[in-house]
């Protein structure tokens, strides 16, 4: 009357284990692929890091260098102030002008040429022929008169600075050499900047300031000679 029912036990699920391992193996295979990708990426990009970071920190040690030396040079004149920071040489009392005037009074002038061979001097090393992109003459005014009177103005001022360097020294005075005036007309540009960065003296604010500009990293180290060599310097 009753059958026997005999259930028979399945064998193992032989066909999903070639699936799972095979998952298993491809998922292990992605993975070694990405860190191995990933060595490869960090690897590029290291040998493209390291040195620019060493050309950056060689730059900023050449610059820091050169303005040392030219502060510790600038020691013989007391009047002058080096920020090596923001590479900004103020002439302080040693060049003033007189209000709403741009001229430059004799001793003034026998001080500039003494002085700027300073800057020559820095431009003429190794470090300074590599970084120096230009020295710019900065005039400024007090805040008497309009803003374009006074950048009119203060251009002059700085205009008078660089016509002095050319001009015949004083009797007794050591006259700078043609090789210097050459440096000038290469590297000085003037710049105005009316009475903006004036100080609270208004005596004080009637002044000039060198700024020493330096080359970037991804911009030429030596600028081309597009000038003709052979022109004379004339007059102001």
């Amino acid at each position: 009357m009753f059958h026997q029912i005999v259930l028979k036990r399945g064998g193992k699920q032989e066909g999903e284990s070639p699936f799972w391992i095979s998952f298993s193996d491809l998922m292990s295979a992605l993975t070694v692929l990405f860190l191995v990708v990933m060595v490869v990426t960090l690897v590029t990009v290291t040998k493209d890091v390291v040195p620019a970071e060493q050309a950056k920190n060689q730059r900023e040690s050449d610059i820091k260098e050169l303005m040392a030396q030219v502060r510790e040079t600038s020691r013989l004149f007391p009047e002058v102030n080096v920020n090596e920071s923001t590479y900004r040489i103020d002439l302080g009392k040693a060049v003033l002008f007189d209000s709403g005037r741009a001229d430059i009074r004799r001793a003034d002038a026998t001080f500039l040429r003494r002085y700027v061979p300073v800057l020559l001097k820095a431009q003429s090393t190794d470090i300074g022929k590599k970084w120096i992109r230009r020295v710019v003459v900065e005039g400024f005014t007090d805040e008497d008169g309009s803003y374009l009177y006074n950048l009119g103005l203060s251009l002059n001022r700085s205009k008078s600075v660089v016509c002095v360097l050319f001009a015949q020294p004083t009797v007794g005075e050591l006259p700078l050499d043609d090789v210097q005036k050459r440096q000038i007309r290469d590297l000085f540009l003037v710049g105005g900047y009316s009475f903006n960065s004036a100080k609270k003296d208004k005596e004080a604010s009637r002044r000039v300031e060198f700024k020493i500009d330096f080359w970037a990293l991804d911009e030429k180290g030596q600028a081309e000679q597009t000038s003709a060599t052979t022109k004379e310097f004339g007059q102001c």
